[in-house]
């Protein structure tokens, strides 16, 4: 399957030769002996034979010929399978391919699952309490997170949008980091200067969060073409709302033309904020464009923690043997609000909700475990509990951190700090002073 382009490839160089009666010895020998007479003759036995042949061999494409005019519609195409490996009562799929690992690590990504929820409801309610400035939460998408995290490399370079914190959970990061970053402390990765929820780490080969649309996409085809031929890959998280920017096109086909090893790992949860996935194509999904680029792709159901690995490691081992961009595209839904700054309730009824949060990855690991004897629902209520404690107490020390300094939003830009933006430094310090009031420090640096 992965071979593919590489054999069309083949097949385009066979016809052309076989069309154009092209050598396999050098040309510039062949040229060097030959008479003009015999190049004569070698063009027109060339026209001859491509004259009869069914074969299309153009300079932009390889096809076949042929005397219909039909116009084809590719909306009656049949649709990309969607790959699955657990039925939503939790029982595997007939004739099931299911991940070689021991059942432990099976129980250790269900709980990372968990322990998103969780994390997620909790920064949430601090949100509705003033507690931070915004969020955006993953409910009904987690496995889409650990299932894609545990099939990657550690080595392999991530690219996120803001809907990924398993991937970062399963590299390592704590829930201090989540907490802290959000809290805008002075142990924050972004230093008081980022959106919540914009995480990085420079450690776990994570960038750092950018929150318009697709800004992240060129440059993961440009750090693909960095790793080529180092057993890596990189990993670029992106909505289908997000696929609809220019920047995306730009990116596959950066991507697609310089061959490098890209996993292009949509999560198509079915709305844009509020513009359903309706509204913003007509054809076949995402996956459906991968042709139109040259890549290889694989769809797969994004609810189903164990489906979602094998395609990412299936993916990848397209991605790094080839060298080659492969798009995955993970059917799932958003099973909450777009983020705290959104009302879903006013574009969506609750039956639809309703609907798709049946199929809601958590529960349906949840009952796989079960059946299979890895997993009690005792140690899942023990394990939530123990969770939501580990988060509370955390909120709890972080909120009492102190803030970083107002002058150091002026650091790490410039060095040495220019002169332009040594007087905004010292305008704002003026600022603060005349209204010291208004603008309460005492949790803040000097």
């Amino acid at each position: 399957m992965w071979g593919g382009a590489v054999a069309r490839r083949g097949v385009a160089v066979g016809l052309l030769r076989q069309s154009l009666g092209v050598r396999c010895k050098s040309a510039s020998a062949t040229v060097a002996t030959s008479s003009s007479g015999d190049r004569a003759g070698d063009r027109a036995s060339a026209t001859r034979s491509a004259s009869k042949s069914n074969h299309a061999v153009f300079a932009g494409a390889t096809t076949s010929f042929t005397s219909s005019s039909h116009v084809r519609c590719t909306l009656d195409d049949e649709p990309i399978p969607c790959f699955r490996v657990l039925n939503l009562d939790g029982t595997l799929v007939e004739n099931a391919e299911i991940p070689d690992v021991p059942p432990k690590d099976f129980v250790q990504w269900y709980q990372e699952m968990v322990t998103v929820s969780i994390l997620d409801r909790v920064l949430s309610d601090m949100h509705r309490q003033g507690r931070i400035s915004f969020y955006a939460g993953s409910y009904g998408e987690e496995a889409t997170h650990i299932g894609s995290a545990s099939a990657l490399d550690s080595n392999d370079i991530v690219y996120s949008q803001y809907r990924e914190i398993g991937v970062l959970l399963h590299r390592g990061y704590t829930l201090p980091d989540f907490v802290n970053q959000c809290v805008s402390n002075i142990h924050g990765h972004g230093k008081g200067r980022q959106v919540p929820v914009h995480y990085g780490s420079p450690e776990l080969k994570f960038h750092t969060v950018s929150s318009p649309l697709a800004t992240q996409m060129p440059q993961a085809s440009g750090a693909g073409y960095a790793v080529r031929n180092t057993g890596n890959c990189v990993v670029c998280f992106f909505g289908e709302g997000a696929a609809s920017e220019g920047d995306a096109h730009a990116a596959f086909n950066f991507a697609a033309t310089l061959d490098v090893p890209v996993i292009w790992w949509c999560r198509n949860n079915g709305y844009a904020i509020s513009t359903p996935s309706s509204e913003q194509y007509r054809g076949d999904g995402i996956a459906s464009r991968a042709a139109g680029y040259g890549m290889d792709v694989i769809r797969v159901d994004g609810n189903d923690l164990l489906a979602v690995h094998i395609a990412t490691a299936k993916a990848r081992d397209a991605a790094v043997t080839n060298s080659r961009p492969v798009m995955l595209e993970a059917l799932t839904y958003r099973g909450g609000d777009h983020s705290t700054s959104d009302d879903a309730s006013a574009y969506r009824t609750d039956e639809e909700v309703i609907h798709y949060n049946a199929q809601n990855p958590i529960d349906r690991m949840l009952r796989f475990l079960i059946a299979q004897g890895y997993y009690t629902n005792e140690e899942d209520a023990a394990h939530r509990k123990l969770v939501r404690d580990d988060v509370l107490a955390v909120v709890k020390v972080a909120e009492k951190e102190p803030l970083p300094s107002i002058d150091s939003m002026f650091d790490d830009v410039l060095e040495p700090m220019p002169p332009h933006l040594q007087k905004q430094q010292q305008e704002l310090r003026d600022h603060l002073a005349l209204y010291r009031k208004e603008y309460p420090t005492s949790r803040r640096l000097d």
